[in-house]
């Protein structure tokens, strides 16, 4: 088969869809397919974020069917067919034929790890289809990793028109650059080297964060193709924070989750994997910060009912889980958690209230005390809104005075700042609120700058957190199974 024009550009590994049951959930899965078809090349479905592993046969089915029925012929449809056995992908394969997909995409046979010659034979039976095939490196999953000369051995094969390399090994890509590039397309799978990839020769991106920020990608794309590198590098550095979010943090419920806080809908992963576990609680709230960042969440309107006169309005960074009304300010609680690295982390339980209430009541207990004894550890740091720090831990030494009172401080007074410029915490309510902010810095931190950073990250997740009312109940009882002390874990 010749050099394929089509496979080039910028295609989704599309999550699928589930419902409250685990079912897949049609109607979702159309409107996502709808939602990115104006930014991308074309789809793939039944891929990694898509869960395969997850769906049995008649489900993989269904997947497919729905996306090529709702493409309706108008882009390309990649399927993903890759199974465990020869003989089920020879199947799946088949019928992606059958239905009118544009390709197949085969991960290579998992669990067992087949030699390379076995590898080679796999590929050989599905060439016996004449059908397009794209081969699948993600040895991250699959426990093989197809080396250079395996690659080039395949795409001498009639029906391989492409690869989709998502192993993140640079000198492995840089050799099909050079051993199969005039045969076969070459697709990058790693978001993180998604510019670079391009930059080297790459034909297309066939990534999980194109289900988000797929326009952002084609922009990179056209700038590495008019040369433009320098604006290509610039949008690359704009993504690069979400992007390994995703890569290394559960694609596929990083990517459902930040759908969702875009309003789309699409559930959640498919059991072991929830909320909470691999893709962490505080991934998601700094997930929604790029996703902010990057427009992707827009700001609406929200009111401010501090029960002590009119309500102020906000542009307000708006998600499915913010109040259309934030009212109740008698006492709002939260967390904030941010690392790496363990010894830098910041924990922040947040207390936030209107004045004359119950969070005034215990500020003004901390005043009486200190002027009764002197030795109060707390400290005011800011006025509007008043804050007070309280450590967590007991300042030992002067070196942790420092650690607390000025890197913890100055990264807790960043975040609030950061959250009046957003509108999270409108001018309006200024005077009238108390917030104290207990703080946590490990007795063996030493990296002042990863300190200040990390206090700036909880802070700023706890005060969204405080006042959307999150966790839910609901999510506490969804997620309970997934709570892990951040230091020690025992069954």
């Amino acid at each position: 088969m010749t050099r394929t024009k089509w496979l080039k550009g910028v295609f989704p590994a599309l999550v699928t869809p589930f419902d409250e049951r685990e079912k897949i959930d049609e109607e979702a899965f159309r409107s996502l397919i709808r939602h990115l078809s104006a930014d991308v090349t074309g789809f793939v479905p039944c891929g990694t974020t898509g869960e395969f592993m997850y769906l049995n046969e008649k489900e993989k089915r269904n997947v497919l069917d729905i996306a090529v029925d709702e493409v309706g012929g108008k882009k390309p449809v990649i399927a993903g067919t890759g199974c465990p056995s020869t003989k089920e992908t020879l199947e799946l394969t088949r019928y992606a034929k059958d239905i009118g997909a544009t390709a197949a995409l085969v991960a290579s046979p998992f669990y067992f790890k087949p030699s390379f010659n076995e590898l080679y034979e796999h590929y050989e039976r599905l060439n016996e289809l004449d059908f397009p095939l794209i081969m699948y490196n993600i040895p991250q999953c699959t426990g093989t990793h197809k080396k250079w000369w395996t690659a080039e051995g395949i795409a001498m094969l009639d029906n391989v028109i492409g690869i989709k390399d998502s192993s993140g090994d640079f000198p492995f890509l840089m050799a099909l650059f050079e051993k199969v590039r005039d045969r076969i397309s070459i697709i990058c799978g790693h978001d993180e080297i998604g510019m670079p990839a391009l930059a080297a020769g790459a034909d297309g991106l066939i990534l999980a964060s194109a289900n988000l920020i797929p326009d952002i990608w084609q922009k990179i794309r056209g700038s590495v193709m008019e040369g433009n590198l320098e604006t290509a590098r610039s949008l690359q550095a704009s993504i690069q924070k979400l992007v390994r979010l995703v890569v290394r943090c559960g694609a596929n419920q990083a990517v459902k989750e930040g759908l969702g806080m875009m309003g789309l809908g699409v559930g959640r992963s498919r059991l072991p994997i929830m909320p909470g576990g691999v893709f962490k609680r505080e991934d998601r709230e700094e997930l929604r910060i790029q996703l902010e960042n990057l427009n992707k969440i827009l700001p609406r309107r929200v009111d401010f009912d501090l029960g002590d006169g009119e309500p102020v309005s906000s542009a307000y960074p708006w998600t499915p889980s913010t109040p259309n009304t934030i009212g109740d300010f008698s006492m709002k609680i939260a967390e904030g958690f941010a690392g790496p690295p363990v010894f830098e982390v910041a924990h922040i339980d947040l207390l936030m209230g209107s004045k004359g209430g119950p969070v005034t009541y215990a500020i003004e207990e901390v005043i009486k005390r200190r002027e009764a004894q002197g030795n109060d550890p707390s400290k005011f740091i800011m006025d509007r809104p008043r804050t007070l720090l309280v450590p967590t831990v007991t300042v030992r030494t002067k070196r942790q005075a420092g650690y607390i009172y000025e890197d913890a401080s100055e990264g807790v007074v960043l975040a609030i700042e950061k959250s009046i410029a957003d509108g999270v915490l409108p001018d309006g309510i200024l005077d009238r609120l108390d917030i104290i902010a207990n703080v946590f810095v490990h007795p063996a931190a030493r990296n002042r700058q990863r300190i200040k950073f990390n206090n700036y990250k909880a802070m700023l997740h706890a005060v969204k957190r405080a006042l959307e009312g999150r966790p839910t109940l609901d999510e506490i009882m969804y997620e309970k199974a997934a709570a892990r002390h951040p230091f020690r874990y025992e069954p």
